[in-house]
């Protein structure tokens, strides 16, 4: 698939691919695994260009591209999954101020995301309100030329690190009691408190924040009052089969890393290579990886048309992609038999990296139901 891409794309990938195996790969191995965002990361990805296709050329991006956001995290998925999230942050934190902000707004920020100089998040999920948006219980009230904002959000990536984020809250009204906006809100505003990191199975910069008196100017809010959850599912819609890539790009890594050592690894006289139990679990990998690949570029394809199918097409990558990686890396693991489980070895990390990918923006359960809901109006629209 990757083959039908055009020149510039193609030219971006090595880029991509260049800057990851390179000075990413060395900083990966200068900073082992962290809970936070240092200096030397921020201003590696800044100086790289890999922000690019996050953002419009009118702010200092390539313009935003599905293909070219999914080139960028396979490349660096699988040599520093922490590089892969503030990427992906950079996108979710800024999108939706592309689709929805102001003028003032976009001038204003967008500029310093696309150069890396701020990072930002995308506070949607709360306690109890993860795949069920509509549960949502923070709340966004009105008091003068401010919003007062009280609530909670959990499982915030790069909530730490990040200057600023998209917030978005219940803003209830007399036509929707239930309605939703977003709202730019800024480190150092009264009121939006980091009160507890959250460790995974991987360390990354992820947490549950506090929101007390939280006084928003009117001027954050971002597109008309209850615009906020439209917003969101087309910032998902965007950013959802890049989490494919980021998936795909471990799986290739975990392949690498498995042929390496089934070749040099020798058993009973001969490279375990030789072995089909092994081959087999190669050939397995190998079809898994290229399924995906086919999977997550077609969606991206289809996103950067303007495909009215991309969002179906979307769930589809970001379901197949995750679930085939992480039967990739479990076999990884398998094929290094003891090597694979001693901490630190690349296949471990993997293990543990790829699993919350099956989680994150939408489980692969939700991807389902999504699908299904696609199908079942496809099918209501053949009847009609």
């Amino acid at each position: 698939m990757q083959s039908m891409l055009a020149q510039d794309d193609l030219a971006f990938k090595a880029q991509c691919e260049a800057y990851a195996q390179g000075e990413l790969a060395a900083l990966a191995q200068k900073l082992g695994e962290i809970s936070d965002v240092p200096d030397a990361l921020k201003t590696s990805l800044a100086q790289s260009g890999i922000y690019g296709p996050l953002f419009p050329q009118a702010y200092g991006g390539q313009g935003v591209s599905a293909v070219r956001i999914c080139l960028a995290r396979e490349a660096i998925a699988g040599v520093f999954a922490p590089a892969d999230t503030t990427f992906a942050m950079q996108g979710l934190g800024g999108y939706p101020i592309i689709l929805a902000g102001s003028a003032a707004q976009k001038a204003r920020y967008l500029p310093a995301l696309a150069e890396g100089k701020r990072l930002t998040t995308f506070c949607l999920t709360e306690p109890e309100a993860g795949s069920d948006v509509a549960a949502m219980q923070t709340t966004a009230l009105p008091d003068g030329d401010h919003f007062v904002i009280n609530g909670r959000k959990h499982f915030i990536s790069n909530g730490y690190s990040a200057d600023m984020g998209v917030l978005f809250a219940r803003t209830p009204t007399a036509d929707n009691p239930k309605a939703i906006s977003a709202f730019i809100v800024e480190k150092g505003m009264p009121g939006w408190n980091v009160d507890h990191r959250i460790a995974l199975l991987a360390s990354h910069d992820i947490v549950a924040f506090e929101i007390k008196d939280l006084r928003v100017p009117g001027e954050n809010l971002l597109g008309p009052v209850g615009a906020g959850y439209k917003t969101a599912m087309q910032t998902l819609d965007l950013m959802r089969m890049s989490v494919g890539a980021a998936a795909l790009g471990m799986a290739r890594t975990a392949l690498k890393a498995s042929m390496r050592f089934a070749r040099r690894r020798v058993q009973f006289g001969r490279p375990i290579v030789e072995f089909q139990a092994i081959s087999f679990k190669l050939a397995d990998m190998a079809v898994d990886i290229q399924a995906a690949e086919s999977l997550v570029y077609l969606a991206a394809l289809k996103k950067d048309k303007g495909d009215p199918a991309a969002a179906l097409h979307s769930s589809i990558a970001k379901l197949h992609a995750t679930e085939a990686a992480f039967r990739c890396i479990d076999q990884a693991v398998q094929i290094h038999g003891g090597a694979g489980v001693v901490k630190g070895a690349v296949v471990e990390r993997l293990y543990r990296e790829i699993r919350p990918l099956r989680v994150y923006e939408g489980t692969t359960e939700i991807q389902k139901l999504i699908i299904a809901a696609h199908l079942l109006k496809q099918a209501k629209n053949e009847d009609v």
